[in-house]
């Protein structure tokens, strides 16, 4: 698939909410993924802030790419920081999202953990 980049447009964002406490997930990693044929090249890790969104957009301005992408949630791990004995295996552990950006827009990914 052809990629471009949009200086202005496009970006990506996401926003976690734990719906045990009804609260946003502070404190969850997420990696960022770029995605081409079988390659799986890591982008960026970030932590949701204390509303449960990354500090700025994953991706935007000329960093923006349209394209194939995951996400990978650290869920399993952010249970266990909350103090929850988790079963093994973990009903959640890591959470992967893969989804495409065909255009330069406003693309926005949440999860309910």
């Amino acid at each position: 698939m052809a990629e471009t980049s949009n200086a202005d447009g496009g970006r990506l964002t996401t926003h976690v909410l734990d719906t045990a406490t009804g609260k946003p997930a502070a404190g969850l990693s997420i990696a960022l993924y770029h995605l081409d044929g079988k390659a799986r090249t890591h982008l960026k890790t970030v932590v949701t802030n204390a509303d449960g969104r990354c500090d700025k957009p994953l991706l935007a301005g000329a960093e923006f790419r349209t394209g194939e992408y995951e996400l990978v949630f650290a869920a399993g791990d952010y249970l266990r920081q909350q103090q929850l004995s988790l079963p093994k295996p973990a009903f959640l552990d890591v959470i992967p999202i893969r989804f495409g950006m065909a255009e330069p827009v406003h693309y926005h990914v949440p999860l309910l953990v």
